[in-house]
């Protein structure tokens, strides 16, 4: 069991992704069921300020983060200017793959639950890297995502757990996700934050998101078979 009373453990981390490192903060409270892998969106990373506060709260449930960037630094400069790394789909979900990889490997996670939370773009990308690796992957949760992007046959062959979460007034985004959902062939869930625009900005709006969050993940991850 974990104790809300005490600090996770932080610590800076760098993932090999074929010729790139890519840097993350893992956190990991005591007694974690499983971990959630974070794929941000469009032009952020991992210090997203939403992202980070959805996983505060999914630590103060006792859940694993691992908040990283999926873009280096060069091409996050560039992206600034071209928005061309951004909607590389298939690049964010081997970079997934790779970051999922390395978790794996990592002795105080080996038979961790693993997790999926993606926001706009890396929506895609979490809900592609969890149909190709179909029962590694426990839950997914997608907040604002760009669902439609993984396309009709990796939405049909998702087999985890899947929660799209989207704000009531984030126009032409709860219609896409609305079509994307219908794709999907898990347990599923569609939950629209009323009021709520694409950033979730606000008055109570991501605290909503983060509860959600943290019940699904919760409700979905297995017992730890492992010593924090």
């Amino acid at each position: 069991m974990n104790d809300p009373t005490q600090a996770p453990a932080l610590r800076e981390v760098r993932i090999p992704s074929g010729e790139a490192w890519l840097y993350g903060d893992l956190a990991l409270p005591p007694g974690f069921p499983g971990l959630v892998l974070f794929a941000h969106g469009s032009g952020s990373g991992r210090h997203s300020a939403r992202n980070r506060q959805v996983a505060g709260r999914l630590q103060q449930a006792g859940i694993a983060t691992l908040l990283f960037d999926l873009l280096t630094a060069r091409e996050e400069q560039v992206d600034v200017h071209t928005r061309e790394h951004r909607f590389d789909i298939p690049l964010l979900t081997r970079r997934m793959q790779d970051a999922t990889a390395w978790v794996a490997a990592q002795p105080e996670l080996r038979g961790a639950s693993i997790g999926y939370f993606g926001a706009s773009t890396g929506s895609a990308a979490a809900l592609i890297a969890a149909a190709r690796l179909g029962g590694r992957i426990a839950a997914v949760v997608s907040r604002g995502g760009r669902t439609d992007l993984a396309g009709p046959a990796a939405l049909a062959a998702v087999k985890a757990p899947t929660l799209f979460i989207v704000g009531g007034a984030d126009h032409g985004v709860v219609e896409l996700n609305q079509e994307a959902y219908k794709r999907l062939e898990c347990e599923k869930r569609l939950a629209i934050v009323p009021g709520a625009t694409h950033l979730f900005e606000e008055r109570g709006a991501l605290e909503d998101v983060s509860e959600l969050a943290a019940s699904w993940f919760t409700a979905h991850m297995a017992p730890a078979e492992h010593a924090a």
